[in-house]
């Protein structure tokens, strides 16, 4: 049974920093794909990161150079680390996982975690 597990949502201030976790189970991250969603409220679903398993990586236009993801495959995790937050950015954050190819579309991936809230106000 594959089991996605998000942790680390949290009120911060804008400027500030987190860092997401998507722990697996049932499945190897060394040959799986990891996307990064995020749904604000009254918003659809949006790709804001993804990762393959050869170390390609992705990000969206809305957080290039603020959000940086990373795996520890040894862990079976996969981190999203967000810098620079704004309020724009409060939303729950959702991990996926696909077989090898990580994709922005959230149309494609097979598996899916409950989600964490961030949320970024003053």
């Amino acid at each position: 049974q594959v089991q996605l597990v998000e942790s680390g949502g949290a009120l911060v201030q804008p400027g500030g920093s987190l860092r997401l976790s998507c722990a697996a189970s049932g499945l190897s991250l060394n040959y799986y794909g990891i996307g990064w969603f995020r749904q604000a409220p009254g918003k659809e679903r949006e790709g804001v990161s993804c990762s393959s398993s050869d170390g390609t990586v992705y990000y969206a236009d809305s957080v290039k150079g603020r959000f940086t993801i990373s795996r520890d495959n040894a862990k079976n995790t996969v981190y999203l680390q967000m810098s620079d937050l704004k309020p724009e950015d409060t939303a729950v954050y959702c991990c996926a996982a696909r077989f090898t190819i990580g994709l922005l579309s959230s149309t494609k991936y097979d598996y899916w975690g409950q989600g964490t809230q961030v949320t970024v106000s003053s």
